[in-house]
């Protein structure tokens, strides 16, 4: 009798050898598991978005998300220098936002809609929060030209929050997530790991840059609706280029689409909803 050792054969293979395969086939099989747990959980979550008119994988329901984004508003507003200080500005930013929601499909939804004007005097930005709450800064506020601007990155965030695009992340990042844990769990090998993380972050990477072409694209039909001429939009990528500078990044490597390509894609909303052109009465 041999101790420590199975003998196959003429071949003798250590009993720690097959420990080793039972170790393995154990891990393969809780890798399947969580992989397999993390892709039903996406699949079961799919919804109908009647404004993209998409089928969409949400996490998270409306009544959710529109709690995540009042939690979140004092302490986004804290981040950006509080709210800005003059009424005036306030009340204008309001009657835009609120021309843009009661004259477009925005209307017929049930998002808690609010919009912010920023003190930040050097950030150049605009975003929205889950449910409804969107924000402009001052430093992009005062380098707008036009009303229709202004109604271009209103209704570019109200896209935002209509297509649900929080929550839809927030469903691709979990499910993004359990795979690359999936493939640590039933690989050894450490390198599988960080090429599994990477891919996944450029994925999700991606799913960034989807989300803002779509809201541009729902943002040229919502203040078309509203009785601006889209072109204006256009303006607000070349801002927006402008303040990038020389620090763009490959778009590869990149949450937002390059300025340049987003233009490139208004273009082809402003046709496919204007074929015959805008008409010259809409509100630059």
């Amino acid at each position: 009798m041999r101790i420590g050792n199975r003998r196959f054969g003429n071949k003798v293979l250590p009993l720690r050898n097959a420990g080793f395969r039972g170790a393995g086939k154990f891990r393969l099989i809780i890798a399947l598991a969580i992989g397999g747990f993390a892709l039903l959980s996406y699949c079961s979550s799919a919804t109908y978005n009647p404004v993209t008119g998409e089928k969409q994988y949400l996490s998270i329901t409306p009544s959710q998300e529109i709690a995540m984004g009042l939690q979140a508003v004092n302490q986004m507003a804290a981040q950006h220098g509080g709210l800005h200080p003059d009424p005036r500005l306030q009340d204008f930013v309001d009657d835009v936002c609120w021309n843009i929601i009661n004259n477009s499909q925005a209307q017929e939804t049930d998002w808690q809609f609010d919009c912010h004007l920023l003190a930040d005097p050097n950030t150049v930005n605009a975003f929205a929060l889950p449910g409804g709450q969107m924000f402009i800064t001052y430093a992009l506020f005062r380098q707008l030209e036009t009303e229709g601007q202004l109604a271009g990155v209103l209704s570019h965030e109200i896209g935002h929050v209509v297509a649900r695009h929080s929550a839809q992340r927030m469903a691709k990042s979990q499910l993004t997530q359990g795979i690359i844990q999936a493939i640590l769990m039933g690989s050894e090998s450490q390198s599988t790991g960080q090429i599994a993380g990477m891919v996944g972050n450029m994925v999700n990477m991606s799913y960034g840059r989807e989300d803002e072409l779509q809201s541009d694209s729902i943002g040229v039909q919502f203040m078309s609706q509203a009785g601006y001429d889209p072109n204006a939009l256009k303006g607000v990528m070349t801002i927006l280029a402008n303040a990038t500078g020389s620090r763009k990044s490959p778009e590869f490597f990149s949450t937002h689409p390059n300025p340049e390509n987003r233009i490139e894609k208004i273009n082809e909303a402003i046709k496919k909803h204007f074929p015959d052109g805008v008409p010259a009465s809409y509100k630059p």
